[in-house]
């Protein structure tokens, strides 16, 4: 089991269900940030983005590349099949070949 902690560019998980909640600071005591300066109606805005939308684009592109895997498997077994089946034709050509010619030795 690894037991290094993940960091802020290469967390652990990144499902966000599956990682750990904020703690508070215990260095610093309750309060003791500088208040930020802020433009009065800009805070409701912020507070709407959640962690889910914030992770919205990341989850978008995990499922476009998701997609796009899908895609090329379904190409890659579209080509084996189709390679497949001009080997059959193939093979009946020379099986219908060697009839033949067994055909005209036998009438001989």
């Amino acid at each position: 089991m690894n037991t290094i902690a993940g960091t802020i560019d290469r967390p652990l998980t990144h499902d966000p269900k599956k990682q750990a909640p904020m703690k508070p600071s215990t260095t610093e005591p309750a309060g003791s940030a500088i208040p930020d300066f802020t433009i009065t109606g800009a805070t409701e805005s912020c507070q709407n983005r959640t962690r889910e939308m914030q992770l919205q684009p990341e989850a978008l592109a995990r499922a476009h590349m998701h997609e796009r895997l899908h895609q090329a498997e379904r190409e890659r077994r579209a080509v084996s099949l189709a390679a497949a089946r001009r080997m059959q034709r193939r093979a009946e050509r020379a099986s219908m070949r060697a009839r033949r010619a067994l055909a005209i030795a036998v009438m001989q």
